[in-house]
């Protein structure tokens, strides 16, 4: 029986095979999907490869949140509407860090890079999807898509570092007030930033290189409205295990090792509050910590449902909208939860905008 292998993988793009092949030479089709090897041992004739299995000219198809039509205007006024809030809030939250000196603190240099971050982070999904709604377009090249995984992976787990930060920050101020300017001086603040960016950097280069390395049919249906790590494993031909692997070991060292972290910092802030005497020293201890303990509270339930539910299928979209609560949702409430219960961002605002 003879073979042409550029037809079999043509009628299922994810079949791969496991090796180069000659003439009357054992040889087996790996099948994703199924996550079966089908052996052979034939003859076989080659031809030129198959122009649907060059994942570098893969065309994929984002579906988005919803594919009814009658949805899509909808979903454009919502999205835009938390986007401008989202970018607007936290520009404000900078501005008024930069531009009170009162505010030239450890704690809100934090805060002003996390808005930051906050803001590139959006940035990096809701625009694409808006672009795609507008212009009644699905599509997303195979480079488009491992940009937009490496620049989601590298703000999200900056954000995650920088809660972790600040997590620090609040443990010394309340747990050795006395030392505070002196642990937390300008060179260590700016040295956990760097810390933060270039862990971040290199966990997320790993990813997308290792994700570069895996094959996708020709046309591809991402049911998500942005490329997430996941996802693009799920849909892949080739062989993930090692993919897999390393997402799960990064995901439980570079977020449950922050997520420890910061659960020992609040341990220690909250023992350090019981044995407070003064009713007005606990009020006020905890003020500054509540605003932070809910943007983590927020931010790592969501993230945490995502990465540790079930795995997606290519006709389920839940993990979708469960995205939505930590690449949009949390963003755009950081900024309100911020100001809302600190008066001296407050005054800070107030100053600016009157300025402006």
């Amino acid at each position: 029986m003879v073979v042409a292998l550029d037809s079999l993988v043509a009628g299922d793009p994810c079949f791969t095979p496991s090796c180069s092949l000659d003439w009357g030479q054992s040889f087996s089709l790996y099948h994703q999907p199924s996550r079966k090897n089908l052996d052979f041992h034939t003859e076989i004739f080659f031809s030129e490869p198959h122009p649907g299995n060059d994942t570098s000219s893969s065309e994929f198809l984002l579906l988005g949140l919803s594919e009814k039509p009658e949805l899509q205007p909808l979903i454009f006024g919502l999205f835009l509407s938390m986007y401008l809030i989202t970018v607007l809030g936290n520009l404000l939250i900078i501005l008024a860090v930069t531009s009170d000196s009162h505010l030239h603190t450890p704690m809100y240099f934090f805060l002003s890079n996390l808005s930051l971050v906050d803001i590139c982070f959006t940035s990096t999904t809701v625009p694409k999807m808006l672009w795609n709604i507008q212009t009644q377009s699905k599509d997303i090249s195979y480079e488009g898509c491992i940009t937009q995984m490496y620049f989601l992976t590298l703000f999200g787990g900056w954000d995650n570092f920088l809660l972790t930060v600040m997590a620090y920050d609040r443990y010394v101020a309340i747990c050795h007030p006395l030392h505070y300017t002196v642990i937390m001086n300008p060179r260590l603040c700016g040295l956990l930033v760097l810390v933060s960016w270039i862990m971040s950097v290199l966990n997320s280069l790993l990813h997308s290189l290792m994700i570069s390395r895996l094959s996708f049919p020709s046309e591809l249906e991402i049911p998500h409205f942005f490329c997430e790590i996941k996802q693009m494993i799920k849909l892949a031909c080739s062989d993930t295990f090692l993919n897999d692997t390393m997402m799960y070991f990064t995901t439980g060292l570079l977020a449950g090792g922050p997520l420890a972290g910061i659960l020992y910092s609040y341990s220690k802030i909250v023992s350090s509050i019981c044995r407070m005497s003064s009713v007005q020293g606990k009020y006020k201890a905890f003020s500054t910590c509540a605003s932070h303990l809910s943007v983590v509270s927020l931010f790592y339930c969501t993230v945490l449902g995502v990465y540790l539910s079930s795995a997606p299928t290519r006709t389920s979209q839940s993990s979708a909208v469960t995205s939505v609560m930590y690449t949009v949702v949390t963003p755009m409430l950081n900024p309100f939860i911020y100001s809302l219960r600190n008066k001296d961002i407050k005054m800070a605002l107030n100053s600016f905008l009157e300025m402006a």
